[in-house]
């Protein structure tokens, strides 16, 4: 079971970088997705979430109207539109998922977590 998340770079603040979630080895369409991320020298932090059929979204205050989380079963794909890009924003963001149908902003509801993609924003 792999979770394959890409879609990071550089980008100017104020920019926009769409991150993408592969799952191969098996599907996830009746589990909650998430993103979360982690700033060199600082925990792990939720960013958002998705239950297993895209009706329930959560997001984390600091990105709330900036991100969006969206998610195409048929492709097994989980999506983090994010946008008005910040420097606060620069982190390796990481997709996982959760347990349950219902996304979740607690680490601890997620079983499978990918590799990481590294989004850098440029003042």
């Amino acid at each position: 079971v792999q979770l394959q998340a890409c879609g990071g770079g550089l980008v100017q603040a104020g920019g926009s970088l769409r991150l993408s979630c592969v799952a191969s080895g098996r599907t996830f369409n009746n589990n909650g997705m998430g993103w979360f991320r982690q700033a060199p020298g600082k925990e792990r932090e939720f960013v958002s979430a998705i239950s297993w059929n895209g009706a329930s979204t959560l997001y984390a205050d600091s990105v709330k109207g900036r991100f969006t989380i969206s998610r195409d079963n048929a492709r097994n794909t989980v999506y983090l539109r994010m946008s008005s890009l910040n420097a606060e924003d620069t982190a390796n963001y990481y997709c996982a998922a959760g347990r349950g149908a219902r996304g979740s902003s607690g680490a601890s509801e997620y079983t499978y977590w990918g590799q990481g993609t590294q989004v850098t924003v440029s003042s």
